[in-house]
């Protein structure tokens, strides 16, 4: 095959800062001129390489480059969207017209608008979101042969492998409104992971690992993800049942950011106006343990969820959704605020870091702590009622006695209702995941129903 592919320049260099800029500015005056009487447009251009490699041959090999324009017009409280990936400007004045008649044809809605211009960033801080990577197809395939022989090499019972993979990407964004708003967010994000698996007399076990970082230089070596991913393979063999019982539940980091992610989506705004979250009316009351922080942290340099503005332009702040246990408040976007009379929470597009306070204890700890229990590792399928609350899913993990792993388990269900799951927790480990977007250490609920044979 041939990788005499040479790497793109890098995408947000000032020239193309200002060019973006100006399609924004253009797109916007272009609207204005059409009557609209306001507008916000974002424009995003991104490159990357994607491979696998498996079995020590190279599967797949992508380089990516994209761009594409949105625009919102708005005709008093009609609304009208169009998108093009043409940033002529006979495109841009076309993707505004359309914009504009599909205005004419909506219903009026008195929520829609640009954000309260009070609310916009002014000074937007460099979070050091921009580490750009062009290892060349050649290094980035040794670099993912290397992750998948050093997974395959630790021990014989590595029979097979799904790959080692490596990603990298780099991202510019402008958004503007009428409201004088112009901001641009340069990113990257580079990953390498390998997937393996284990096989005994037993049966097959199959588990992974990854990194993922804004700038290269901090990326686990690929030895280190490999020796984790084979790590990880090897001690479910053996895996058992469970009869099913009442126990404690350890949830690993890895996958204890999910019970975080169902908070986030019963505080919802969207959820919350629509009636379909079981938190309906909970500010100020008691959700979570009472020793529970929960937070956002938009000003983190280089971390994942960093921003400086969300995609309306709204400044980000620090701020407790969860403190002492109490709901503090949602998470809204201007349309959804308005909807609640509430004023946005500058959400658009997500959270920010949300991080739940760490304890002292590690997993060791933690697992001393429960003594008798269940340790997940791994969740299956999605079984969440974000109405009621109830919540199933399938599970993989271990049996833990006396504050030590007994033996790995599968085929199992636990289940409860995430008000009393939120209630029962009872310690947050000091072994935070900083991989994504919520920030979580292990944590350990005092009891839930695990359901097996």
């Amino acid at each position: 095959m041939s990788t005499a592919i040479v790497p793109s320049p890098a995408v947000a260099d000032q020239q193309t800062r200002e060019r973006l800029a100006k399609v924004v500015t253009q797109v916007l005056a272009e609207a204005k001129k059409s009557g609209a009487s306001a507008a916000e447009a974002g424009v995003n251009i991104s490159q990357g390489l994607s491979l696998t490699v498996r079995l020590g041959e190279v599967e797949t090999v992508e380089h990516t480059r994209d761009k594409g324009m949105g625009v919102t017009v708005y005709f008093g409280q009609r609304t009208g969207s169009a998108s093009t990936t043409d940033f002529s400007e006979q495109a841009l004045r076309e993707t505004v017209r359309a914009a504009c008649t599909i205005a004419k044809f909506t219903a009026e809605d008195d929520c829609a608008g640009l954000a309260d211009p009070a609310r916009l960033a002014k000074d937007i801080p460099d979070l050091d979101l921009y580490h750009p990577w062009n290892p060349g197809t050649e290094r980035a395939i040794e670099l993912a042969r290397a992750a998948e022989a050093t997974a395959r090499g630790a021990d014989k019972r590595i029979t097979n492998s799904e790959g080692g993979s490596l990603s990298t990407h780099e991202g510019l964004e402008v958004y503007g409104n009428s409201n004088g708003f112009l901001g641009t967010v340069a990113s990257t994000r580079h990953s390498l992971s390998v997937s393996v698996i284990a096989q005994d007399d037993a049966g097959m076990q199959r588990d992974y690992w990854y990194s993922v970082a804004r700038d290269a230089k901090n990326l686990e070596s690929p030895e280190t993800v490999g020796q984790h991913a084979a790590r990880r393979s090897l001690r479910r063999l053996g895996s058992r049942k469970l009869s099913t019982r009442e126990c404690p539940v350890l949830y690993e980091a890895p996958i204890a950011a999910s019970l975080l992610s169902h908070f986030v989506s019963a505080v919802r705004g969207t959820s919350l106006y629509r009636q379909a979250s079981f938190l309906l009316d909970s500010i100020g009351k008691p959700i979570f343990a009472d020793f529970v922080r929960i937070h956002e942290q938009p000003h983190l340099k280089g971390a994942q969820g960093s921003a400086g503005f969300d995609s309306e332009g709204v400044a980000t702040q620090p701020r407790d959704l969860i403190r002492d246990g109490i709901l503090q408040g949602y998470v809204l976007d201007s349309y959804s605020a308005r909807k609640l009379k509430m004023q946005t929470t500058g959400n658009a597009g997500g959270v920010h870091n949300l991080t739940i306070d760490p304890g002292k204890e590690n997993l060791e700890g933690l697992l001393r702590q429960m003594h008798t229990g269940l340790l997940v590792t791994e969740l299956i399928g999605f079984g969440v009622n974000m109405v009621t609350g109830d919540y199933s899913r399938g599970a993989a993990g271990f049996w833990v006695e006396n504050g030590e792993i007994q033996y790995p388990v599968e085929e199992i269900t636990i289940a409860g209702n995430l008000k009393d799951i939120f209630r029962r927790i009872k310690a947050v480990g000091s072994d935070v995941d900083t991989r994504g977007n919520i920030r979580s250490g292990s944590i350990l609920i005092e009891n839930m129903t695990v359901a097996g044979s």
